[in-house]
C-alpha cells in the first residue's frame, strides 16, 4: 500500500513540474520549454563529461569484452519481462509471448540471462515501456522535456516513468547494497556502449541539442507507430521535434539509432 502511495506521489511530482514549466513556455509548440531543456541538457553534458564518460571509458578499456556482453545480456533479459507486460497491454499478444519465451529461455538455459541464446534461436528482442503503451492507447506525447541525469523525455513519458521504475525487476533485488552496485554497473555498461557514437557526435558540426531532440521524437514516434508511413520532415527553427540523452547529449545518439533506451538510475 505504501509503495502505491509513493508511486502516486511520483506521478503528482512529475505533473507539478510540468505545470511549473508551463509558465516558461516559449514559441515552439513541440519544445515550449527550450530554455529549461537546453540548461538541463548542458548540465547533463557536464556530468557526463567529468564523471560518467571517464568511468565508462575505463570500464570499457579494462573489462574483457565477454564480461561486458554478459552484463548487457543480464540486464537486457530482466528488461524483457517488463517489455512482455507492455506488449500484452498494447494488445500485441504474439510479440508478448515471444518476449515471455525469451525471458524464460535466457533465464534458464542462458544462465540468468548472461547468454542471449534466445536471439540465436530466432526470437527477436523487443523494447517496450509504459510511455509507449500510453502512446498506443492514444495519449499524446505532450511537450519535450530533458530530465536531470535521465536525459530526453516528454510529458507523457515522464508521467509513465514511475510505472517503468516499478516494473524493473532489479528494483526489488535484495540486499540493497547489491542492488545499488548492480544499478551503477548497469549505467556504466550502458554508457560504455555509447562511446563510439558520442565520438561521432562530438566531431559533427551541428547543434547537438536540436539534432538529438529531433531524433528522439522521431524515434519515439516510430516505436509507438512502427507500421505508420512516418517520414521525418524538414525541421524548421520554430517547429522542431525532440531528442536528448541519458546524462548527456552523447548517449542519446546511440539510443536514437539503436532503439536502446538509457538505463534508468535505481531508485529502483
Amino acid at each position: 500500500m505504501s509503495r502505491t502511495v509513493k508511486q502516486f506521489r511520483q506521478v503528482a511530482l512529475a505533473l507539478g513540474v510540468t505545470v511549473l514549466l508551463a509558465g516558461c513556455a516559449g514559441p515552439n509548440p513541440r519544445d515550449p520549454y527550450e530554455g529549461y531543456n537546453r540548461a538541463m541538457f548542458n548540465f547533463n553534458d557536464k556530468v557526463d563529461e567529468y564523471a560518467l564518460k571517464p568511468v565508462a571509458t575505463g570500464y570499457k578499456n579494462v573489462t574483457p569484452s565477454f564480461v561486458q556482453t554478459g552484463v548487457g545480456n543480464f540486464f537486457g533479459n530482466l528488461g524483457d519481462a517488463w517489455t512482455a507486460i507492455n506488449q500484452f497491454l498494447q494488445g500485441k499478444g504474439e510479440d508478448g509471448m515471444t518476449d515471455v519465451t525469451r525471458f524464460a529461455l535466457n533465464s534458464t538455459l542462458g544462465i540468468l540471462g548472461l547468454f542471449d541464446i534466445a536471439s540465436e534461436a530466432g526470437l527477436p528482442k523487443h523494447k517496450e515501456d509504459f510511455g509507449q503503451t500510453l502512446g498506443v492507447w492514444g495519449v499524446n506525447s505532450g511537450p519535450y522535456l530533458v530530465l536531470p541525469l535521465l536525459g530526453p523525455s516528454t510529458v507523457r513519458d515522464t508521467v509513465a516513468l514511475p510505472v517503468d521504475i516499478s516494473g524493473d525487476i532489479w528494483r526489488y533485488k535484495d540486499p540493497t547494497n547489491v542492488r545499488n552496485i548492480g544499478t551503477v554497473l548497469r549505467v556504466v555498461d550502458t554508457r560504455a556502449g555509447l562511446l563510439d557514437a558520442s565520438t561521432l557526435l562530438e566531431a559533427a558540426s551541428l547543434d547537438r541539442y536540436e539534432f538529438l531532440r529531433d531524433g528522439y521524437l522521431q524515434r519515439r514516434e516510430s516505436q509507438i507507430h512502427p507500421d505508420a508511413d512516418y517520414a521525418p520532415r524538414k525541421v524548421e527553427k520554430d517547429d522542431t521535434a525532440e531528442t536528448s540523452a541519458p546524462v548527456s547529449s552523447e548517449p542519446a545518439a546511440k539510443e536514437l539509432n539503436s532503439g536502446t533506451p538509457a538505463a534508468k538510475p535505481d531508485s529502483q
